[in-house]
Parts: structure tokens; sequence; C-alpha cells
């Protein structure tokens, strides 16, 4: 796989009927190795190694309504009972642009979080949620003042 503007981490992969996967720590399975799944991963890895989030506080593919449609949001930590953070993964090779910049805004258009991020492994876009809207912000604050 693409090495990625990530930390490496000790993953694990497993091979069943010419497809690979990969151990997904928070949700305690094997889940099907693609290019996203592989972005999500490392990040996952990072949150929890780097930024300190514990793994309990953390939701994957979570859902939730926007304009009466169910979406997913890649990651979603929560702090205190209540949401902190989206994180929105693509594919290494998916551009972070504003058509995905405008994606996380919808689906946090109804949750207003204080954090949002955006990732392709490669390049990651950090916003924190101000008075007037949200600013981008340089990288993540570590979990006790995000919490």
């Amino acid at each position: 796989m693409l090495k990625l503007n990530l930390p490496e981490f000790d993953h694990k992969i497993s091979k069943k009927e010419d497809k690979l996967y990969i151990f997904d720590v928070v949700r305690k399975k094997y889940i099907l190795l693609l290019p996203e799944e592989w972005v999500r991963q490392h990040f996952l890895h990072y949150l929890i190694n780097q930024i300190h989030i514990p793994a309990s506080h953390i939701r994957l593919e979570h859902s939730h309504v926007y304009n009466q449609t169910d979406k997913r949001s890649d990651i979603l930590v929560f702090g205190n009972a209540c949401p902190v953070l989206i994180v929105e993964c693509k594919a290494p090779h998916v551009a972070i642009d504003d058509e995905v910049t405008h994606q996380i805004g919808y689906y946090n258009a109804t949750m207003q979080l204080p954090y949002l991020a955006i990732t392709n492994g490669i390049k990651h876009c950090y916003f924190k949620k101000e008075m007037e809207g949200y600013n981008q912000i340089g990288e993540l604050p570590g979990w006790e003042e995000m919490a």
C-alpha cells in the first residue's frame, strides 16, 4: 500500500479469497482494505497514539441524517458524551478541494461540532469553530483541549 503522510503503526493484514483485510482496533474486526480504509486506519491510529483520544470515544461509520438523507461520517470523536470532531477520509488519489470541504460542512450542518478534519492521507485540513464560523488551523489540539 501507498506510504502516507501519517505515522506508521503496527497494522495486521489478512488475506481471504485474494482480498486484503486490515484489523480495525475500534470495531475489533477485519475490514476490507480499500485505499480509503488504508487512510482511515492510519488517521485512526494517529488520533489514538498522537492526539491521545481513547478508542472508546471514537465511532466509525457513524450514521446521522442531513436533509432527510442518511449519511455516514468516517470518524466521529465523542468527548463527555457529545461529538467534538468529525473526520472525512478520502483515498490518497482524491484531491482535498472545495467539493470535499463542502461535503464535511454538509455532514456537520446539523451537529455544529467544534472541530472538523479532512484527510486523504497525504494532505490534512483541520478546522475549528469560532464565533464567525470555521477557521482553518494548522493541527488538531490534544485530547485534553478537544474534550
